[in-house]
């Protein structure tokens, strides 16, 4: 699995859209989960983390619409995009889920490539580097196409580790990475790594970070973790 591969979690209780989806979405390169009704979906969310989720409305049990709710309640889920999956048609309906706090509403029977188009919409929005962008903080500039990083201007040279851990931080700057996140975003979640590793690859991107001088961006945030700025 490539780290790099952002996570899609697919939940659909009817089985042939649901494998429809993960074999266009695996095959667009994608890393897919998959879940067949809410309950399972709320302990897959605890458990994996996924950068995205496309939501069925109508389950058994517990509705999508239910679980889009306690999602985006949820200050450590809030922020993952959901895309809402409805064969639902009316304004009313889909208003009802935007108001819940869906990202997106598709109405069933969709377009799979424009549903891929509205994945990367989002994944835009929450995951930048995994769609080729640009990033930029203060002095730096991090191109995720060409995997080039310079700094006031001049070039930095970055180890493959170093580049994805500075990608990980220019794509949310503020935010306090512990290591056991740092490890699961850069490394991936099936290696096993001590996380002393991460305090090894932070010291070797601090010093490429300074190879032409400039104040150390890094911040080492005691008991918690780093965090770029």
């Amino acid at each position: 699995m490539s780290v790099d591969q952002p996570t899609v979690l697919v939940v659909e209780d009817e089985m042939a859209q649901r494998e429809v989806l993960c074999y266009n979405l695996e095959a667009d390169g994608f890393r897919v989960i998959k879940a067949e009704d809410g309950e399972e979906a709320l302990l897959i969310v605890s458990e994996e983390n996924p950068d995205i989720v496309l939501l069925d409305w109508m389950m058994p049990n517990l509705s999508g619409i239910e679980v889009c709710r306690r999602l985006k309640s949820r200050p450590e889920t809030a922020a993952i995009p959901i895309i809402m999956l409805s064969a639902r048609t009316e304004e009313v309906d889909k208003v009802r889920g935007l108001e819940t706090g869906a990202d997106d509403y598709v109405i069933k029977p969709y377009s799979v490539i424009e549903l891929m188009a509205r994945v990367r919409t989002q994944l835009r929005r929450v995951r930048p580097s995994t769609v080729g962008v640009r990033l930029s903080f203060e002095d730096i500039v991090l191109d995720t196409e060409t995997h080039r990083v310079s700094r006031a201007k001049q070039k930095l040279k970055l180890g493959p580790t170093e580049f994805r851990l500075l990608t990980t931080f220019m794509e949310k700057p503020g935010r306090v990475w512990s290591r056991e996140q740092l490890l699961d975003r850069v490394w991936g979640r099936d290696i096993y790594v001590d996380t002393r590793t991460v305090d090894v690859h932070i010291g070797r991107l601090r010093k490429a970070l300074g190879q032409f001088g400039g104040d150390d961006p890094l911040r080492t945030v005691r008991g918690a973790g780093y965090s770029l700025g």
